[in-house]
């Protein structure tokens, strides 16, 4: 019955009114018996619905933070992501299990959507700390029509979707650590993994994952590791309530969306350039870039329209930097 409660949900909140038995019925195909079963299932998980004879049915209150597979998808009105949805309440790592289903056929668009991770990992195998209740975690299955030389943008593309929803959603005022870190008050809030499947011939990429995870409601430092308590924090902490978790995922795969469709209209940054660089910490500021070949410090100028950070040296002359850590000066405790 899951897709019945979110079919149900998604015809109470489109109406904003009361909706006859019938309707539903009609609209669902299905019997008056299973439509009243299900309203009662959806006020046994804390759904406020009134029921009035003659009238039908209205939607009064959802339960405050409800993350299930039923209200995630009754809150989406996107073309194709998030439209194959995959829930779990806890699983190992939603990136691998986007991963599974692509190689399965999962369309364009699927997203992968835990509660909780056992096996969160971030960059360079580094673990994300993925407790149950008080996160998004997510991962959307991309299938590109451009090289793969241009896979990495999409890392870009994601972040500034995340940061814009974040701010939409709580008014934080969300900052990007280049490429693709989200900062909150100078502290991380967002990691983002993008990983690629190439064709046998490795001419080709198969398929994208982009995988996310927010630390929205957990309550204080003690909630995040010790070596993390310095560096990160959770939407929550920042401004001071309990952030919607669906109301927040469905925000950030709106975004996303739009966003990607810009990309695919050139198949650079150069469409969501200027909003990126808005967000861009340490911007005209000094940056300490740590390269295998050295670290050199110089002055991030913004990134170039394929996603390149341009950070003009010491002597004037300017750097793409493709790969590698950046430091700003002043983030994550640096000096």
């Amino acid at each position: 019955m899951k897709t019945d409660r979110s079919d149900i949900l998604t015809c109470l909140r489109s109406s904003g009114d009361y909706v006859s038995g019938q309707q539903l019925c009609e609209r669902l195909g299905v019997s008056r018996t299973a439509v009243w079963k299900v309203i009662n299932q959806l006020k046994e998980e804390g759904y406020r619905i009134e029921s009035v004879p003659s009238r039908g049915y209205r939607l009064v209150e959802s339960p405050a933070d409800v993350y299930s597979e039923s209200e995630i998808a009754s809150r989406l009105h996107t073309k194709w992501a998030g439209k194959k949805l995959y829930f779990f309440e806890s699983t190992g790592s939603t990136n691998p299990d986007a991963k599974r289903f692509a190689e399965e056929g999962a369309p364009h668009g699927a997203t992968v959507v835990a509660d909780r991770q056992t096996a969160g990992r971030g960059r360079r195998g580094r673990s994300w700390e993925s407790p149950a209740g008080c996160s998004v975690y997510f991962t959307i299955v991309i299938r590109p029509a451009f090289a793969p030389d241009k896979a990495s943008m999409i890392t870009l593309v994601m972040a500034l979707s995340v940061a814009e929803a974040i701010h939409e959603v709580t008014g934080l005022d969300t900052g990007i650590k280049w490429p693709n870190d989200i900062v909150v008050n100078g502290k991380k809030v967002v990691g983002i993994l993008t990983e690629m499947s190439m064709t046998p011939e490795m001419n080709e990429i198969q398929f994208l994952v982009a995988g996310v995870g927010v630390n929205v409601n957990q309550n204080g430092p003690a909630d995040f590791p010790e070596e993390l308590r310095r560096t990160a924090t959770s939407l929550k902490m920042e401004c001071g309530k309990t952030v919607d978790r669906a109301v927040l995922l469905e925000r950030i795969l709106a975004r996303f969306e739009a966003d990607y469709e810009t990309f695919e209209r050139s198949f650079c940054l150069s469409g969501l350039k200027q909003r990126y660089e808005s967000r861009l910490i340490g911007r005209d500021a000094a940056v300490r870039v740590l390269d295998p070949a050295g670290e050199y410090t110089g002055i991030s100028r913004g990134i170039t329209d394929t996603g390149e950070l341009v950070v003009e040296r010491e002597d004037g002359e300017r750097t793409l930097v493709y790969a590698g850590e950046v430091s700003v000066r002043g983030l994550y405790g640096y000096v």
